[in-house]
């Protein structure tokens, strides 16, 4: 058989696309109240965001264990592959590509684990890639150049709906240095080579949404385009009817994975966009 396509939750992969193109997906933590929840099996999205905002205290997340890793990655063996690519949310902001990278060292075999330097379909869009290309039957090296273009091709940004959960997660150094009056502010932000950038603030939804439009525009002809959100969906479809151009192949619309939606809070959208 061959290479094997590995990721994690985090990805955002719709899962009839996990099953078309048979791509291994680990899940990640998420504890809310004292429980701790796999993303995407023991807590649906839409009551994690319904829920959110009654939350006294903010829910923490967690890498899944090496140990996890090192269980699946016998499973793919023992299926009858001869080597894995597992692709994983950017190291900088998640330790999942680490708890990977050490589970891979246990194995004599080829396991090639890459830090995408993305999170949700920043990350899905390379994996996707990737799959496609194993079933042109490439070399893991040529794969890996293939994934190395759509890597440098990507663009993420997302308007949230307020300051107060990037804030409160601590995650994000300039917003950790914002002041409680800014709260109220809503932030437009940029995901590139693993750092959560500032690109603008806006104090109303309309103005943020028209600049966030124009981000999209400003890119140029793209191939591929996902519009994301956090329990938006009226809006992320209204944003995709607008800013979709007939070029886009098979556009997702993707409500965004709890562990993401932790940090950003209910009511964003945002878009993953890959220039040809």
């Amino acid at each position: 058989m061959p290479t094997a396509i590995v990721t994690d939750s985090t990805s955002d992969i719709p899962s009839r696309l996990l099953q078309e193109f048979h791509i291994f997906q680990i899940p990640t933590d998420l504890i809310l109240e004292n429980i701790t929840y796999l993303d995407g099996f023991d807590l649906s999205r839409n009551e994690f965001y319904n829920r959110l905002p009654s939350l006294e205290k903010l829910p923490t997340t967690a890498a899944p264990s090496a140990g996890r890793f090192l269980k699946l990655y016998d499973q793919i063996f023992k299926e009858g592959y001869t080597e894995i690519l597992s692709i994983h949310a950017a190291s900088a902001l998640s330790g999942i590509y680490n708890a990977a990278k050490l589970a891979a060292r246990e194995f004599s075999r080829q396991i090639y684990v890459l830090d995408s330097q993305q999170l949700s379909l920043g990350l899905g869009f390379q994996v996707l890639e990737a799959a496609r290309w194993v079933r042109e039957e490439l070399s893991l090296e040529q794969i890996l150049q293939k994934v190395s273009s759509i890597q440098e091709r990507l663009s993420v940004f997302a308007l949230l709906d307020t300051f107060s959960y990037i804030h409160r997660s601590g995650r994000v150094s300039w917003a950790k240095a914002r002041l409680g009056s800014l709260l109220n502010i809503k932030p437009i932000v940029e995901l590139k080579n693993g750092e959560v950038l500032n690109r603008g603030l806006a104090r109303a939804r309309g103005n943020g949404l028209r600049m966030l439009g124009r981000y999209l525009e400003d890119l140029g002809p793209i191939s591929q385009l996902a519009v994301l959100h956090t329990n938006a969906e009226d809006t992320g479809r209204d944003f995709l009817e607008r800013h979709c151009t007939p070029q886009v192949r098979d556009p997702l619309l993707v409500n965004v994975t709890t562990i993401i939606g932790t940090h950003v809070g209910p009511n964003a959208i945002g878009f993953t966009a890959v220039v040809k």
